[in-house]
């Protein structure tokens, strides 16, 4: 059988448990994936992270909220860094790409 995108990434997760890493790297971690197996990465990460340092590449802005602290890249420059609110209050980069996402959602 094959498995699809979203349950390979179920399983990538799996295996970063079982090696339990100090510094976990997580690349477009819901990229493509539907939003039902997003809400079941989500829940992972926070379990995944728990305890360690992560590093998450995201633009799906959804799976990095509950970071503590976001940095915002633009054309290769840090343009912003804080949580998600105190991004959201400076009603920068972060905050317009937010509203997109949110407006098509």
């Amino acid at each position: 059988a094959t498995l699809s995108v979203g349950q390979k990434q179920l399983l990538s997760f799996a295996r970063a448990l079982a090696f339990d890493p100090r510094i976990l790297v997580l690349d477009e971690a819901t990229s493509s994936v539907d939003t039902g197996t997003e809400l079941l990465i989500r829940d992972a990460l926070h379990t995944l992270m728990a305890g360690r340092t992560t590093i998450a590449i995201a633009h799906r802005l959804s799976t990095i909220q509950d970071m503590d602290k976001i940095l915002v890249l633009h054309r290769g420059h840090l343009r912003e860094h804080g949580t998600h609110q105190e991004l959201l209050a400076r009603r920068g980069i972060y905050y317009k790409l937010f509203q997109l996402q949110y407006r098509e959602a």
